[in-house]
């Protein structure tokens, strides 16, 4: 349960990102300690998914106030998360990823938001690309439609603006907007979301599961809003990038068991989108090969050929 004197829970799921997860525990360090706005209390809580750079004994002993938890194996975004749900005594829970920074006051004025909009269960912010641009986080459901729309291409068009739905590509994410989906890369929500729709489905081991969690919150009745607030720095897929072609694995996998979850008619639809996107790419940079030696296009045609021969693992959910 939580306990009044916590304001707020930082929950950091960290793999091999040891560098870039020191300097996130900085920033958020350095908006709690300098902050301008009304002070918070806050607890950091990190869970370090069995990295093999040093991650876990330099955090340890840089940042002594830190709560870490050692896993033996990588459980994956969700089960780590969930382990930080169960030991977290903030009113308000916040999902860090290891590859950002926070800006100024961006964690006392999440909090002062969500104090004074009762009626929002979660959070999200504005992010930045490394070079200052604005980053496109947030979205819509991946329903079949959007699905289709992203894996033909046509939500690259900008007319009609349709077609941008699912990234919402006609908002410059500078004003405050009610969303569907937030990314979990700064996703803050009130303790009281754990309690009526519990924590994240397991099955998702990385993608997919903070898109599940906000479904199942709008589907009790909460609000999910965007606002300009603060800032962070998101990089972006640091850790996930480690995983070749098994990141599209697990990517394209979640859509298909969010779809599941529906029906197994949506889930075989959402499969067979997936499937022809990465087929079509395969026999793409594949001939592009036959005519081009550079190293770029051999990797793609190698890299979607082995997402198609895992297509099986897709339908599984990607795990």
């Amino acid at each position: 349960m939580g306990q009044k004197n916590i304001d707020l829970s930082i929950i950091v799921v960290n793999w091999n990102t040891r560098d870039m997860t020191c300097d996130c525990l900085r920033s958020v360090f350095e908006s709690l300690q300098n902050s301008e706005a009304p002070k918070i209390k806050a607890e950091v809580i990190l869970i370090d998914n069995a990295s093999e750079d040093g991650s876990a004994d330099t955090i340890e002993r840089e940042f002594p106030n830190v709560v870490l938890i050692r896993n033996q194996e990588n459980k994956g975004f969700a089960a780590a998360n969930n382990q930080g749900f169960e030991i977290s005594k903030g009113r308000h829970i916040l999902l860090l990823n290891s590859d950002t920074l926070v800006h100024g006051d961006a964690l006392s004025a999440s909090v002062a938001y969500m104090d004074k909009n009762l009626q929002v269960g979660a959070l999200g912010i504005k992010a930045l690309n490394a070079d200052g641009t604005t980053q496109m986080t947030c979205q819509q459901f991946p329903s079949l439609l959007n699905m289709f729309l992203m894996a033909s291409g046509l939500w690259k068009l900008k007319w009609p603006k349709f077609f941008g739905r699912y990234h919402m590509t006609d908002w410059q994410r500078d004003t405050e907007r009610e969303v569907e989906v937030i990314s979990g890369c700064y996703l803050l929500v009130r303790r009281e979301i754990l309690d009526q729709v519990g924590p994240f489905d397991e099955g998702f081991f990385f993608f997919g599961e903070e898109t599940d969690w906000c479904d199942r919150m709008r589907r009790v009745g909460w609000i999910l809003m965007f606002s300009p607030i603060g800032t962070f720095t998101h990089y972006g897929s640091v850790s996930a990038k480690k995983l070749s072609h098994k990141r599209d694995i697990l990517l394209a996998g979640s859509k298909v068991r969010l779809h599941r979850k529906k029906s197994i008619y949506s889930a075989a639809v959402a499969w067979v989108i997936v499937a022809l996107f990465n087929c079509s790419r395969a026999v793409f940079w594949s001939i592009r090969s036959l005519f081009d030696n550079g190293t770029y296009t051999k990797q793609r045609a190698k890299h979607f050929r082995a997402v198609v021969c895992d297509l099986s693992v897709v339908w599984r959910g990607g795990i």
